[in-house]
């Protein structure tokens, strides 16, 4: 594989077919799979003998970031919902592709017992905990505040907020000096679109939760870090709920002109549960295409 720089522009589509789907997205039902880093990504032993566990795993950011954990050398335990266990079982081949073991729980992490219960289990089934990456998220189009139902509100807050908060909950007694801990935020964390504000105000909190567990767990030389990704095609995207022309166009407007790729995310968290940031929480690396936090 050639090492030479590409055109951050070029490099991959930037358009997509019109496309929808119901909640969770799927990757088979996709028109052009996301790129996950399989044919990609190189691995250097950087988290060699790590133990990670990645909530939202089967797809996505989730794979993408599996993928690069594995390669670099961790077990990786991965949680996603019933529905999703194709791609789950996808993911779990591919962590056993680069030689270390994988292991998925089904479940809704609105559960406090299943949030709860996938930490133990993982600790359990690998032999302890090193990386807690909290990605799981659930979003959709909102025509305005006042058609905004409260059960899709509290299953926006539920999954992005109540989940995260059980499961780091859960963790923080198992994690030792050097351990890290990720969030995946959003560009919408701080530049909210209209028709995501319940899930932008969700995101605004995560990096308020980041901060905050940062000045915590420091003292204990555990380190909490965001990742805060701009236009990123997953499977969530076509299952938001937003008309063709916003799918077609989906990330057209960032300075580099299209949509990231999974792939594109990994690096980022594979460098925040790395030795090389070893002096970095409480930050928030934005992943954004040029947009601006």
């Amino acid at each position: 594989m050639s090492n030479e720089p590409t055109d951050p522009r070029d490099k991959h589509e930037d358009e997509f077919p019109a496309q929808s789907q119901e909640q969770p997205g799927k990757t088979d039902e996709m028109r052009q799979e996301p790129d996950h880093g399989e044919d990609s990504y190189r691995g250097s032993g950087r988290l060699e003998g790590r133990r990670a566990l990645i909530t939202g795993g089967d797809s996505g950011i989730g794979r993408a970031v599996a993928i690069a954990f594995a390669r670099e050398g961790a077990d990786v335990a991965i949680a996603h919902m019933p529905e999703e266990i194709e791609d789950a079982d996808d993911t779990v081949r591919l962590i056993a592709d680069a030689g270390r073991q994988g292991v998925s729980f089904a479940g809704d992490l609105r559960d406090e017992r299943f949030a709860t219960s996938i930490v133990s289990d993982t600790v359990s089934q690998l032999g302890g905990l090193d990386i807690l990456v909290l990605n799981a998220a659930y979003q959709k189009d909102r025509e305005s505040i006042d058609k905004l139902e409260t059960d899709e509100f509290d299953r926006v807050f539920k999954t992005n907020l109540y989940a995260l908060l059980f499961s780091a909950r859960a963790a923080v007694p198992h994690l030792q000096p050097g351990a890290s801990i990720i969030v995946t935020s959003s560009i919408q964390a701080f530049n909210p679109s209209p028709a995501l504000i319940d899930y932008a105000m969700t995101k605004a909190a995560q990096v308020a939760f980041v901060k905050a567990l940062a000045e915590e767990l420091g003292p204990k030389g555990i380190r909490i870090n965001a990742v805060a990704p701009g236009p990123i095609w997953t499977p969530l995207i076509p299952a938001t709920g937003w008309d063709a022309e916003k799918v077609t166009s989906f990330g057209s407007d960032t300075p580099l002109g299209r949509a990231g790729q999974p792939a594109e995310l990994a690096g980022a968290y594979v460098y925040l549960a790395s030795e090389a940031a070893s002096y970095v929480s409480g930050a928030v690396l934005p992943v954004t295409g040029g947009k601006g936090l």
